[in-house]
């Protein structure tokens, strides 16, 4: 369990660059309308929501972690943040594989253009924000509390 746990602090990076990134090239499509940048989208969405699953499932783990350095060493961790945290990520998540279903169809079905194209986007940047509050409150774990790093460790109290 640990081990996943001190995986997460170092996957969490990849859901989140691979997002910001497919969101550039989203508003790039809707600019300049080359396919490469369609394609481009989508490979980076696919892979920004596989990252995510990765995110997410060392995430419960690094939660589950947690409760256990709270019940055995008794470290005080701020669990209302973590619980927060953990349904912007899982918002997240589900948010862009929603975007990725949609926008595979349309583009299988060759319809991502006008107002379906507009929808996606304004629908992707919605998925910026749960970017931003999920890292927002990540790093207020990690800088304001400890949280993952060697201030909070077995053993040790704050």
């Amino acid at each position: 369990m640990e081990f996943f746990a001190q995986l997460h602090p170092k996957i969490v990076h990849f859901p989140i660059a691979l997002f910001l990134t497919y969101i550039l090239f989203e508003v790039l499509y809707f600019v300049i309308k080359k396919e490469a940048l369609n394609a481009g989208a989508n490979l980076l969405l696919f892979l920004g929501v596989l990252s995510a699953i990765a995110a997410v499932l060392t995430g419960n783990q690094s939660s589950e972690f947690a409760e256990y350095l709270f019940e055995h060493d008794g470290v005080k961790i701020p669990f209302g943040l973590i619980s927060e945290h953990q349904t912007y990520a899982t918002w997240a998540l589900f948010w862009f594989s929603g975007i990725l279903i949609v926008r595979t169809v349309l583009n299988f079905k060759k319809k991502l253009k006008g107002v379906l194209q507009v929808i996606v986007l304004v629908l992707s940047l919605v998925g910026a924000y749960l970017i931003y509050e999920t890292g927002e409150h990540g790093g207020e774990l990690v800088y304001k509390h400890g949280v993952g790093t060697k201030v909070i460790s077995p053993g040790e109290d704050q």
